[in-house]
């Protein structure tokens, strides 16, 4: 019997944090970040695997001794991940956890009830 009251007010709580207003600006951000950044790094990616497939005498050509454009490419896909991982950082910190936290806290408020 407790365990179904508790179920019930976990339910509860969670239902008015779907609810909320913050929730839905909270995906919203986070759907407009996630959206283009996906778009622009699968195009950059598979741009890099047209080039390796397509353009052999392009990604062959020597930059600096035995370092071609497919060797530096390809290491641009690493830092290309890392560089969208540290902007995803920082604008998680400042657009989505204030949301987060509070609809944390509206969440807790809300089992106590």
């Amino acid at each position: 019997m407790e365990e179904d009251v508790v179920r019930e007010r976990d339910a509860r709580a969670y239902q008015a944090v779907h609810d909320a207003a913050d929730f839905t600006e909270l995906k919203r951000r986070y759907k407009n970040f996630v959206v283009p950044w996906t778009i622009a790094f699968m195009a950059w990616y598979l741009a890099y695997v047209a080039c390796n497939n397509w353009a052999r005498d392009f990604m062959d050509h020597k930059v600096i001794g035995h370092i071609n454009v497919a060797l530096i490419f390809g290491l641009l896909q690493f830092v290309s991940t890392f560089v969208i991982a540290a902007i995803y950082g920082r604008f998680a910190n400042r657009k989505l956890d204030p949301l987060a936290a509070g609809l944390n806290a509206k969440y807790k408020r809300e089992r106590r009830r």
